[in-house]
């Protein structure tokens, strides 16, 4: 009997080890499979170029050191998962409407808002070339040009642009903006240009910092916005994509952001 036993033990354990491995099998076969969603924001970078990656088939243009889209790139951004904070040192929660923080200061009054933060990083792109005459924008009251230079008097210091700067924020808007900049379509668009409304009484503006083609040609934006109260200028998440895809594609219709609605009417260029 214990012969018997010996012989029918090591069959029956070997029997159970096959039978398991064979309902493994087929329960992992029967397992949906986990796809990760792919990530194009790369926490650990601080600046626009390294923190945002492009989506499969999609590649930056090359700009030299003194193009715009090069100073664009290139904007220092704070540590990943800052709050954006107001003029007035508030914090502005995330609420899904932005996923990084341009590091730049802004001053301690109620002046870099929406269409203030589109000019103030075109005129800084300029004042870092030192291309003084070209930085002048149209005031409201009379539509006409305030110059830098003129301002200036000859002194270029850092203390006497950012005077210049909340000059312009007291008496120039989004409708200003707006007529002094020529209109786009949205096939031409390149970086730097912006998405501008003016509206009654208020309009908002956000601005391309920056954008890949794909070889069929299709165009991809990240936008940068500030907003009312004056507050830092920030990254802008895509509301209609996953939060950690923040690029939007160009096209007829209607451009949804976190919290502005424009179209493609609403093209506007500095060239």
């Amino acid at each position: 009997m214990k012969k018997y036993i010996y012989f029918i033990i090591p069959f029956f354990i070997f029997s159970c080890k096959d039978g398991k491995s064979t309902r493994l099998e087929n329960n992992q076969n029967s397992i949906p499979k986990i796809v990760e969603k792919e990530s194009f924001i790369n926490e650990k970078e601080n600046i626009i170029i390294d923190r945002f990656s492009v989506p499969k088939g999609f590649k930056r243009e090359n700009y030299n050191q003194k193009e715009f889209g090069y100073f664009l790139q290139n904007l220092q951004l704070k540590e990943f998962g800052t709050l954006v904070q107001y003029y007035n040192r508030k914090e502005k929660p995330i609420n899904n409407v932005y996923n990084a923080v341009i590091d730049l200061p802004i001053g301690n009054k109620d002046l870099h808002q929406c269409a203030d933060a589109t000019m103030r990083l075109r005129a800084d792109y300029l004042y870092q070339q030192k291309r003084y005459d070209e930085i002048s924008f149209n005031f409201l009251s009379d539509g006409k040009p305030r110059y830098f230079l003129d301002f200036a008097k000859n002194d270029f210091s850092k203390e006497n642009y950012w005077k210049y700067l909340e000059y312009v924020f007291s008496y120039a808007n989004t409708a200003s903006l707006k007529e002094q900049l020529n209109s786009v379509n949205y096939k031409n668009i390149t970086i730097g240009d912006i998405l501008i409304q003016k509206g009654n009484p208020f309009g908002h503006a956000v601005i391309v910092v920056d954008l890949a083609k794909n070889k069929n040609g299709d165009k991809i934006v990240l936008l940068a916005q500030s907003y009312m109260p004056a507050q830092e200028l920030q990254i802008l998440n895509n509301p209609l994509t996953d939060k950690n895809n923040p690029w939007y594609k160009v096209q007829e219709g209607k451009i949804n952001t976190p919290e502005w609605s424009f179209t493609s009417e609403d093209w506007k260029t500095w060239d």
